[in-house]
């Protein structure tokens, strides 16, 4: 028997990491959340730094805004988080919008306004959101597209706080975040309202995580009813939103960050739980079953139609239903690739459906990041969806007319009219537009509204839901529409320049440290490929496995956009843990592409890590 002490194991070497050195932070808005300091990354030195690309229309934005913030508060001595606002719509490169965002989304870290995308151009991003991590030197260590990465993150900042800690190089202490002064308001960002059997009206007042009942003026306040806090127990609330009647009188609201369904009494006020278990719904979870058992993804609107209650589930771009007789939820229509697919609605594409409105057999859908107006409908077979307005991800604007043509911005509302029209609260236009099904035309009702994101009628009156200016607006129906100018738009992003023939998709996926990819039941990654018009890809398109496809480009097609979709599922790499954590990786792209001869003939897309290759 040996009695010496046994040797003591080495600690692991910290992996060895690219060094890129960051490019500064600019950006013509300006900084928020600072005091009015401009902030550099000199300014940053010492610190950890999560820089977080991010528009405030993207779900997945505000998914990852919800993952920072447990890292935000663990680590607020060693952690800086600097948003840096990289805008897809014309709207959101208006300052004063960023500004409401930042309030409305409770950002409570430094947030830079790029509304010209040069910060993003320097950093080279590709999609919304996408992480970036820069050591306490001013070194960029890795860098995460999509959702999922904050448990990632957290593990990246433990080993850069030791490794710095030991290098002298870490600088603790407060970081930069200055709180603004707090406004009061009987409301705060409502998102959407409900007319009750009493003539009083019901308001979702997202930013204080309560409901409002108002008086039939739509001012006076009757209850609040909520916390006010952000929470799950009892009678709190997450940034609820979409509110609908059931039959039997209850209301059952959309709690969107809680990505729950709760049914409110009337009477009581008592607040119950129906669907959803307070997790996000990630690939490969279920898709049915009893609704407390089964995940959901921020269900942003909510309808009773066809004897269901039919949920706008802007999270994984999908419509599902709760059949509060079977207390069973489901997915109604749509596949959660991200984008405008009409057709039987279990092939369908929506993009962040975000309002829903019944009318006879149809239910209109505002699908908003597609800028569409788009309805579901019975067939002989199940149900089918017909885009009425819109044509993709890339093409917004403010124009009426004949419906082909016609141009919507972010809308988030609809409201069935009773003369078989509907009206659309066209978000991000700041108006209220119609759409006529008999004679196909699209005109607007009302100008400088303020972020209108609903809308309810109440006699001969519509109110709408004013939500930059925090209140309800009252407007009387006008027999004639106003007339505007035309105005259209496409995304800011400049097109990747790409060669023609083959091009090799590369979606760059490196486990975290300390995981690896799970394989205990098959494949743990996935691609899914296409584009539109669907003639740009010649060969590559479709589901796969690999992180990796060689796409063969239509010579015929100059350009288009490529829409990838991946996934990555990596598990805790520790053979004695018979349970180990595990944690999926998803992002969807859009990249818009132009061939040229000198263009590239490699596509790099960042999951999780460093392109050794670019």
């Amino acid at each position: 028997m040996n009695d010496a002490a046994p040797a003591p194991t080495p600690a692991p070497a910290p992996r060895k990491r690219a060094r890129v050195r960051a490019p500064e932070l600019i950006g013509k808005g300006g900084w928020l959340n600072t005091g009015g300091k401009d902030l550099t990354l000199a300014d940053l030195r010492g610190k950890c730094v999560v820089v977080d690309f991010w528009t405030f229309c993207c779900i997945n934005c505000l998914h990852v805004l919800d993952e920072l913030r447990e890292l935000e508060e663990k680590h607020r001595d060693t952690v800086v988080i600097i948003g840096v606002h990289s805008p897809k719509f014309v709207h959101e490169a208006e300052h004063a919008a960023v500004v409401d965002a930042v309030e409305r989304y409770e950002v409570h870290h430094p947030v830079l306004d790029d509304p010209e995308l040069a910060t993003w151009k320097q950093y080279a991003v590709r999609a919304w959101p996408t992480l970036v991590v820069i050591d306490p030197e001013g070194y960029v260590v890795a860098q995460h597209a999509g959702e999922g990465h904050a448990h990632a993150i957290a593990k990246l900042v433990e080993e850069l706080e030791a490794e710095h800690a030991a290098k002298g190089t870490l600088r603790r202490g407060d970081g930069p975040y200055v709180a603004p002064e707090p406004v009061a308001s009987d409301l705060r960002f409502p998102g959407k309202a409900l007319l009750l059997p009493s003539g009083n009206l019901l308001v979702s007042d997202s930013t204080r995580h309560q409901l409002v009942e108002l008086a039939a003026d739509g001012e006076s306040v009757v209850r609040r009813i909520g916390s006010g806090e952000r929470g799950f127990a009892g009678d709190s609330f997450s940034e609820p939103q979409g509110l609908a009647l059931l039959p039997d009188g209850r209301v059952v609201v959309a709690d969107t960050v809680n990505h729950a369904l709760r049914v409110l009494d009337l009477e009581s006020g008592a607040v119950e739980t129906v669907a959803g278990t307070g997790r996000q719904w990630w690939q490969g979870s279920p898709t049915s079953g009893p609704a407390l058992e089964v995940d959901l993804s921020s269900p942003w609107d909510v309808a009773w139609w066809q004897g269901k209650v039919w949920i706008a589930m802007a999270g994984v771009h999908q419509l599902w239903t709760w059949d509060p007789e079977t207390g069973t939820v489901e997915v109604a229509a749509g596949t959660t690739n991200e984008g405008l697919h009409d057709g039987p609605a279990a092939e369908a594409w929506f993009a962040q459906p975000s309002g829903l409105a019944a009318a006879g057999d149809r239910l209109w859908i505002a699908d908003s990041e597609t800028s569409a107006l788009r309805y579901v409908h019975p067939t002989d077979t199940g149900y089918a969806v017909t885009s009425a307005v819109g044509t993709g991800l890339f093409d917004f604007g403010h124009r009426d007319g004949d419906a082909a043509q016609a141009l919507l911005q972010h809308p988030l509302g609809v409201t069935a009219l009773p003369d078989g029209s509907v009206a659309v609260c066209d978000t991000y236009n700041h108006a209220l537009r119609r759409y006529d099904p008999a004679t196909g035309q699209v005109s607007t009702l009302a100008t400088d509204l303020r972020e209108p994101s609903d809308a309810v009628l109440v006699g001969e009156d519509i109110v709408v839901v004013e939500s930059a200016r925090h209140r309800l607006t009252r407007l009387r129906l006008p027999e004639e529409a106003v007339r505007v100018d035309a105005v259209a738009h496409r995304t800011q992003r400049a097109a990747t320049e790409v060669a023609p023939g083959t091009l090799r998709l590369d979606v760059v996926f490196r486990a975290p440290s300390g995981q690896k990819l799970d394989t205990r039941y098959g494949p743990s990654t996935r691609l899914l490929v296409s584009s539109t018009p669907p003639e740009l890809l010649a060969g590559g398109e479709g589901a796969g496995s690999d992180l990796f496809r060689e796409l063969v480009l239509n010579p015929d097609v100059t350009e288009g956009v490529l829409h990838v979709s991946a996934m990555a599922a990596s598990c805790d790499d520790d053979p004695a843990n018979e349970y180990p954590a595990c944690h999926v990786h998803q992002q969807d792209w859009g990249v818009p592409v132009r061939v040229t001869a000198d263009g590239a003939s490699r596509l790099p897309l960042v999951l999780a890590g460093m392109d050794d290759e670019g």
